[in-house]
């Protein structure tokens, strides 16, 4: 598709896809919660999520719950709460493929800001670093003539608004 021909639908507004963010953190959450708790019960740890075993755990479950949604519906609840569809740069379904490119580049959401922990930031100045990384990368979409942000830009994949039909 070229520069020039016209996008299938509107792209979503960045304040939206912030608060379906926020709102996706916390549906995440709990899914989290929920299945790290039964990984700990499981495999009888005494440390939660300790070592890469664990590690990769917690990498999976959320790949396994984003890769479900995207490609069934292109809608987990947060998204289907804000009228927002994650679809591919024609419109389509996200396919397995591109869905999981998605997930895997979208962790630069965080992980610029997490590493900060690893140069020893801790407390108040890593929460501060990690919005600041945040709120950066959110801005980058504003340069965007289509409002993506880089995940989508390298995934192929587009958050486009769409907003139920009226009967």
């Amino acid at each position: 598709m070229n520069a020039t021909a016209p996008m299938p639908a509107p792209p979503a507004g960045l304040a939206r896809r912030f608060a379906a963010f926020v709102y996706e953190g916390v549906l995440l959450f709990a899914v989290l919660f929920f299945a790290c708790f039964l990984y700990v019960v499981l495999t009888r740890q005494k440390d939660a999520l300790f070592g890469l075993p664990g590690y990769v755990f917690a990498f999976a479950v959320p790949a396994a719950y984003f890769l479900y949604f995207w490609t069934r519906t292109g809608q987990t609840l947060a998204l289907k709460t804000w009228h927002l569809r994650v679809v591919d740069r024609h419109g389509q379904p996200l396919r397995l493929g591109r869905a999981l490119a998605r997930y895997v580049f979208s962790w630069l959401w965080v992980l610029p800001g997490l590493s900060l922990w690893m140069v020893g930031l801790r407390g108040g100045l890593l929460a501060a670093g990690l919005a600041g990384w945040m709120l950066i990368y959110l801005l980058t979409a504003r340069l965007h003539p289509q409002r993506q942000l880089p995940h989508d830009l390298l995934a192929g994949s587009r958050v486009i608004t769409q907003l139920p039909q009226r009967p």
